[in-house]
């Protein structure tokens, strides 16, 4: 890359130390950087590109970090909230990767050989396996999650096309000192050609984007309608009634939500097949905390506290706190019935939406919770159009045509 000007300048070797972790003066064999140590600079710079990539990825998602949240809870039976360790981890990395990178560059920028430690060779490669896992892992396990990155680049696009045209700019001058010290034409050629590349396609990125941010008022699409997943759990404790009130004042028009039978065949609204999240079953039935959330009978249900953990441990990290009313409200929330949120629903003008929970095999409603909330729904005298059935699940009964068929 670049031909030493000698390491007496303590200045550089300083930076030579941090970089290589030698003090010492630079060997007479070793004061040009060799092909090897070309490669490790491209492999520093890809780190830091996805490093940089995965921040973006977690500060986008981090309202979504629930679904972690939960899936850890599923298979370990303790709940936390990891939103901070996963943005501190993230940022360690981004950190180590962009001084190390800088480091680089002002070696290269002083005439200095580049000759990576590997204690930060093994640390660069961690991190790609590290960043690769992830993105696998959101792949097969969160798939949904690509397009919600899709949709935010409509938001960020003009920002980074902005940040990116700043980086190729004061990248300009390395590259050009870089470009008069090589001195056989193919390095010259590819190195060219690679810069102009990478520039050309940056320049031409705004022919495709499309983002609400640069467009004319009178071309913006209709504003979509929202849907409160389990009601608006930033706000109020999730498949409440306090959670449904919240969803209107946002001004959504569908309350989503998840339904369980009780014992005694009450249709009920909760998540987890265990209680110990959002209820304070521990202190109520601690003999029973490992039980499936149907095995509990309605009156025993009506028991729980659904609102106090809501106050303890927020599940959104960097949620607002709440006001004294609503820590009030939010301290009295009880396991609402499917029946109480059809009629709060009819009055507040929300739809419902609402995935059914099949009971375990050992319960008594076990090959006819669909019916048992069929029934209720019915009974309830709401407007049947209000309700959104899960077709996958209600598919062989043929329900009343009434009802919304949000997958049909």
């Amino acid at each position: 890359m670049a031909e030493s000007r000698g390491c007496c300048s303590v200045w550089a070797r300083c930076l030579h130390c941090l970089y290589s972790c030698h003090w010492r003066k630079c060997p007479k064999d070793k004061i040009q950087t060799n092909k090897c140590e070309c490669i490790w600079f491209g492999l520093l710079f890809l780190t830091f590109l996805l490093s940089l990539g995965w921040l973006y990825i977690g500060l986008i998602l981090l309202n979504d970090l629930h679904n972690f949240n939960e899936f850890l809870f599923q298979h370990w039976g303790h709940w936390m909230d990891w939103s901070p360790a996963f943005l501190l981890v993230i940022s360690l990395l981004v950190t180590y990767a962009s001084v190390l990178l800088l480091l680089a560059l002002l070696l290269w920028l002083c005439g200095q050989p580049l000759h990576l430690h590997p204690v930060h060779k093994v640390l660069l490669l961690l991190i790609i396996l590290l960043v690769a896992a992830g993105l696998v892992g959101l792949e097969v396990q969160w798939r949904q999650e690509w397009h919600s990155l899709r949709l935010s680049l409509q938001a960020t696009a003009p920002f980074l096309h902005i940040g990116a045209v700043a980086g190729i700019t004061l990248l300009a001058w390395p590259v050009a000192d870089t470009f008069y010290r090589i001195h056989q034409r193919g390095p010259k050629f590819l190195l060219l050609l690679l810069f102009f590349g990478v520039s050309l396609a940056i320049y031409l990125v705004p022919l495709c984007i499309s983002s609400a941010c640069i467009m004319e008022p009178k071309d913006l699409p209709p504003k979509p309608e929202l849907m409160g997943h389990r009601g608006a759990p930033m706000l109020a404790p999730e498949n409440t009634l306090m959670s449904l009130r919240k969803t209107a004042e946002c001004g959504a028009v569908v309350f989503e939500t998840d339904v369980m039978i009780s014992s005694d065949g009450i249709p009920f609204l909760m998540h987890d097949e265990r209680l110990t999240r959002t209820t304070d079953v521990v202190s109520v039935f601690p003999d029973r905390v490992n039980n499936h959330s149907s095995d509990f009978s309605w009156a025993e249900l009506k028991r729980l506290n659904a609102g106090s953990w809501f106050l303890q441990r927020q599940p959104f990290w960097g949620a607002k706190p709440l006001s004294g009313p609503d820590q009030k409200e939010a301290e009295n929330q009880t396991v609402p019935t499917l029946d109480e949120l059809l009629k709060e629903a009819a009055v507040l003008n929300l739809s419902i939406m609402f995935d059914l929970r099949r009971p375990p095999r050992n319960h008594t409603y076990h090959d006819v919770f669909v019916n048992q909330t069929l029934e209720t729904v019915l009974n309830s005298g709401v407007p049947q159009a209000m309700v959104m059935l899960p077709g996958p699940q209600v598919s062989h009964l043929a329900p009343s045509p009434a009802f919304s068929r949000p997958w049909c």
